[in-house]
């Protein structure tokens, strides 16, 4: 399996990544996103979106509350997952997970995925690498991306 650490300065380091991933994606990808709260996940799930959509100002709020939100690009469906409020993986079959996994699906606290979590998926962890006298809360905190899987595209 491959891993690679990439450390992201700003904000717009950590959208670069999302659409440079976006633009590796194909259908059928999982990319399964982990980072504490603050991380950068939804950054980078907002550039990832606006780019496989091919649309730069695309509305994409976070599905915390509704847990799944769907967008159509030229790729096909994407589903882009928030698992934190999840009850359980049974709950997934419910939010239609059988039938996004056949489009590109982008997740949010993916290890309340447990035994669903699929084998050949992208992990992105992010990881904020606050700077000494920064506010730890600032927009373009610098932080680590770890990148494992798809040693055939990355």
């Amino acid at each position: 399996m491959t891993t690679r650490n990439l450390m992201l300065n700003t904000r717009s380091e950590t959208e670069a990544l999302a659409r440079r991933l976006a633009g590796l994606t194909r259908s059928g990808d999982a990319i399964l996103l982990s980072g504490s709260l603050g991380a950068g996940k939804s950054v980078f799930a907002r550039a990832f979106l606006r780019t496989l959509c091919n649309d730069p100002t695309l509305d994409v709020p976070s599905p915390t509350f509704t847990l799944v939100q769907s967008y159509d690009s030229p790729q096909g469906e994407v589903s882009h997952f928030d698992l934190w409020r999840l009850q359980g993986p049974e709950a997934l079959e419910e939010l239609g997970w059988d039938d996004a996994r056949a489009g590109i699906v982008l997740v949010e606290w993916p290890e309340r995925l447990e035994d669903l979590t699929p084998p050949d998926a992208l992990h992105v962890t992010l990881k904020p690498r606050p700077v000494t006298g920064q506010d730890p809360d600032a927009e373009d905190q610098p932080r680590e991306a770890v990148l494992t899987g798809w040693a055939d595209r990355l």
